[in-house]
Formats: C-alpha cells, sequence, structure tokens
C-alpha cells in the first residue's frame, strides 16, 4: 500500500479518536435535526461543550453542508443557520403567523422590557397576540390542537420550550434566542412590514385563499 492510500484510506478525522468522531458525529446529527444545541439544557451540555472547545473543526464540516454556526457561549447555544434556501423551514400559513408573533413577543419583551431569554408566555396570551395583530387573518388561526402541533414542531427545532397544562390556555412556552435567527428580521419596522403583506393579502382575498402562501411541508423542515 502506498503512503498516499494508507492515508486516505485512515480519513480525514483519524487524529480524531474514537469517543471524538462519535462525539462530533452527534454534533452534526444534532445540528441538522434541530437547527440548534441548547447547552442548558440537561441533555444537550456535555455535546455543547464538546462542540465549543472543537469549534473550528465544526465549522469547517458545516460550510460545505451550506450552514453557518453561530455560537452564543453566554447562552451556551451553537446555532446552524442555512444559507441556501432548500434548508429553511416551509410552514402552512398558520404557523407561519404564530412564529412571528413569538417573534414579536419575544423582540417586545428583550427590547422595551429588558427581560432576558427565555421569554415566558401562556397559550393564552400567544392567542390574544395572534388574534389581536392578525385579526382580518382569524380565519386562518390555528385552532388548539393545531397550535398545540406548531408549538411542539417549534420546540423540536429547540426555538422554544413548550410545557402542556391541563387546561390548554394555561400551558407555558418559553421562547429562545434561536428563533430570531430561524426569522432574522433585522427590526421591530421590518418585522411590521412583513406582518402587513399577510393582512393586505387577507383583505384582497376574494375566494378565502388567493394571495396568501398556504404551503406546507408542514413542517418538513431542514
Amino acid at each position: 500500500m502506498t503512503e498516499q492510500n494508507a492515508v486516505s484510506n485512515a480519513g480525514i478525522l483519524a487524529h480524531l479518536s474514537e469517543k471524538d468522531r462519535e462525539r462530533l458525529g452527534e454534533v452534526l446529527r444534532r445540528l441538522l435535526a434541530q437547527g440548534s444545541i441548547l447547552g442548558f439544557e440537561p441533555g444537550e451540555t456535555d455535546v455543547y461543550h464538546w462542540a465549543y472547545l472543537n469549534r473550528a473543526l465544526v465549522e469547517e464540516l458545516a460550510a460545505p453542508l451550506s450552514f453557518k454556526l453561530f455560537w452564543d457561549h453566554q447562552d451556551r447555544i451553537v446555532q446552524a443557520v442555512p444559507q441556501e434556501s432548500k434548508f429553511l423551514l416551509r410552514l402552512k400559513l398558520d404557523a407561519t403567523l404564530v412564529l412571528l408573533t413569538l417573534w414579536y413577543e419575544f423582540d417586545t419583551a428583550i427590547r422595551d422590557r429588558g427581560e432576558t431569554p427565555p421569554v415566558r408566555l401562556t397559550v393564552q396570551q400567544l392567542n390574544d397576540s395572534l388574534v389581536a395583530k392578525f385579526e382580518p387573518l382569524k380565519k386562518h388561526l390555528p385552532s388548539q390542537t393545531r397550535l398545540r402541533e406548531i408549538l411542539s414542531l417549534a420546540a423540536r427545532k429547540n426555538l422554544l420550550r413548550f410545557t402542556p397544562d391541563p387546561r390548554p390556555e394555561n400551558s407555558v412556552i418559553q421562547i429562545f434566542s434561536t428563533l430570531k435567527r430561524t426569522i432574522p428580521f433585522q427590526n421591530i419596522e421590518e418585522w411590521t412590514k412583513n406582518a402587513d403583506r399577510y393582512v393586505a393579502a387577507a383583505k384582497e382575498m376574494q375566494d378565502g385563499s388567493a394571495g396568501l402562501d398556504e404551503t406546507d411541508e408542514d413542517d418538513k423542515a431542514e
């Protein structure tokens, strides 16, 4: 066997121990499946710290997949943000409206009230905010069952933590800072322009659906 073949067979990760290769695989799988690693969650603490200590390697391997990594070591978060549209979340209109509203509530809490992540609100507060912001779209707002599906999806993508309650309206939502990069508005003015686009389309509808994007790859993501 030639020296060149020997190097090729060893692989580009030959310098890593078997344990480190396993941990690297776990890091990449979590980033692709969840969009981020939350080091403050008990089940992800060790994975996050390994990723942070080896961030140059993780970034090098994420780049060819068209993911840019953002590290927030103070909050122990690493987030993989897709740089190509084919990796973006494609949601039904009702899910889009929910995420837009959550973005608004998060931004308002941080910017106006000086809160720190995660931002907490109840399902009742979310529903009230949805109606207040998107009243012309009320026929497109989610039912209680559908809302729980949307929040569960967002939780799987590490955008929030959802804690159900026997009384659904009292269920608790904790919004993580990862939502701000998933919906990357620069400011509240940009959010308002985007929200107004949906409201304007609703007012122009003739048949109950024209002009509004009901695409659902539901919740097919990345």
